[in-house]
C-alpha cells in the first residue's frame, strides 16, 4: 500500500509543541488527514488545540510498513509520534 504522510506540529495546551505524522493512504483528502490527527488529539488529552492545514502539511508518498498497512486498513489512519507527544 502506498500511502501520505502529512508531518504535523501542533502546540500542547502547556505551550510545548507535539510533532508527529499522521499517515493514511495516499488518496486521502488532506482534510481527512487533518480530522484524524485531531482524533488521535483528543485520544491523549490534547483535544481542541488548532490544527488545520498550516499544522498538517503533506511530506512525502511511501510504501507503508505492515504495521502501518494494518492501522489504515482498520481505522484509517497511523500516528507515528515524534516529539514531544508523550
Amino acid at each position: 500500500m502506498q500511502c501520505a504522510v502529512y508531518d504535523t506540529y501542533v502546540e500542547k495546551k502547556d505551550g510545548k509543541t507535539m510533532h508527529f505524522d499522521v499517515i493514511v493512504e495516499e488518496n486521502t483528502q488532506q482534510e481527512k488527514a487533518i480530522e484524524y490527527g485531531k482524533q488521535y488529539l483528543g485520544s491523549v488529552g490534547q483535544g481542541g488545540q488548532k490544527m488545520t492545514q498550516e499544522e498538517c502539511q503533506f511530506c512525502h508518498i511511501q510504501e507503508a510498513q505492515p504495521v502501518v498497512e494494518r492501522e489504515i486498513t482498520s481505522r484509517g489512519y497511523y500516528i507515528q509520534q515524534m516529539d514531544g507527544c508523550t
